[in-house]
Formats: C-alpha cells, sequence, structure tokens
C-alpha cells in the first residue's frame, strides 16, 4: 500500500469531515414534532459550559445534586426533547426510559446561546424549559457578550427574571443552594469589543 495516497487520502477524509455541512450539526433535537439541528460548540461555548460544571460542581458536592453537561436529553412535554448545555437534578433523577437517557425532572437549565441564535428556536427552548414541572431556575447565557437571563420560579404561574451583565454580578440558584459570579462563567472567555454594559436588575 502506498502511505502517500493513504496520507492524502486521510486528509481528504479529515476535510469533508470539518466541511461546513458537518460542522455546524453535531445533533438533532426534538422541538414541537419537528427535528431541529442544533448548531456544534465552539470553544467559547464549550469553555462556558465546563465553567459551569465546575463551579456547581464544586458546590453542590456531597450533595443530593447531580449534574450533567451537553448530552443529556431532557423532555419538554410530549413534542419536544433537547439537548441543554448544564442540567442540574436536586434530588433523584427520573427517566422516561429504562436507559437513563431521557430526563424529566431537571431543578436548573442553561443553556447557551450566541448571537446569531434565531429567535424562534430560543423563544421556543424557553417555553418548552419553563413548562416543566419540576424546573426552578433557568438560565439563558450569551456567548458573545457579558450576559445571563435568568428566570426563577416562584409558583406555578409566577417567574423572577433577572439580567446580569457585570463581572462582579452574582447569580443565586436557590434551588441547589449555589451561587456563582459572572467572572467564573466567563473565565477565559474573549468576549466582543461591542460587549454591552449596564447594571443587572433585581
Amino acid at each position: 500500500m502506498n502511505p502517500t495516497l493513504t496520507d492524502q487520502s486521510a486528509i481528504k477524509t479529515s476535510k469533508n469531515y470539518q466541511s461546513s455541512e458537518r460542522r455546524d450539526v453535531v445533533k438533532n433535537e426534538f422541538l414541537d414534532g419537528r427535528l431541529t439541528p442544533k448548531p456544534a460548540a465552539n470553544r467559547w461555548h464549550n469553555l462556558i459550559i465546563t465553567n459551569f460544571a465546575v463551579a456547581i460542581g464544586s458546590r453542590v458536592h456531597r450533595s443530593t445534586c447531580e449534574v450533567y453537561s451537553s448530552d443529556m436529553q431532557v423532555r419538554l412535554g410530549k413534542n419536544s426533547i433537547c439537548f441543554p448545555d448544564v442540567v442540574v437534578v436536586n434530588g433523584e433523577p427520573a427517566f422516561a426510559d429504562n436507559n437513563f437517557e431521557l430526563l424529566v425532572n431537571p431543578t436548573v437549565l442553561i443553556e447557551i446561546f450566541s448571537s446569531l441564535s434565531q429567535a424562534p428556536d430560543r423563544t421556543q427552548k424557553l417555553e418548552g424549559f419553563l413548562a416543566i414541572p419540576k424546573i426552578k431556575d433557568c438560565l439563558l447565557v450569551n456567548e458573545n457578550e457579558m450576559r445571563i437571563e435568568h428566570y426563577a420560579r416562584q409558583n406555578a404561574k409566577q417567574w423572577i427574571y433577572r439580567i446580569y451583565n457585570e463581572r462582579e454580578d452574582v447569580i443565586t440558584l436557590e434551588s441547589i443552594n449555589c451561587k456563582l459570579s459572572l467572572a467564573e462563567v466567563y473565565a477565559q472567555v474573549k468576549l466582543k469589543e461591542s460587549e454591552l454594559s449596564s447594571k443587572a436588575v433585581n
């Protein structure tokens, strides 16, 4: 076998894999009865996921919580299944299947969006998240600027909405007895120069 040809073949294959068609989609979500591609996570997206998982994990260590990142499927009603970036369950996790793959009782959901994310997809996911009976806290995180939207459940029909967008801001997740700062969440992440700077809404 000619090693040169083999090397060239491998290079060609890897380039094909890195083409836009394969790079942009790594998994499909099932939203409102339709398959919806979820874009691949870039460097900053992955760093934010890791920062959340490390920060939360270190605080809930030896508690009744479990922390999952990226690949845990969550059921949103009867016609939607998604892969939130970070999921926390306080208490015994409940699953819709015997393989423990489809979670139905998340306590905290964290979803990271880029500025290029489609508004309908963001809105649709948020509505699905807030409709989960067991959900207590939902965070929508911007990967390109320091901005996190926090929905904290008060009762069956009421949520408190907060915006955090300064490094010193502290997010309180009462459902898992956890506090973390935006400085932790965005550690090592290079944000756009056009990053907004305004006070958090209390």
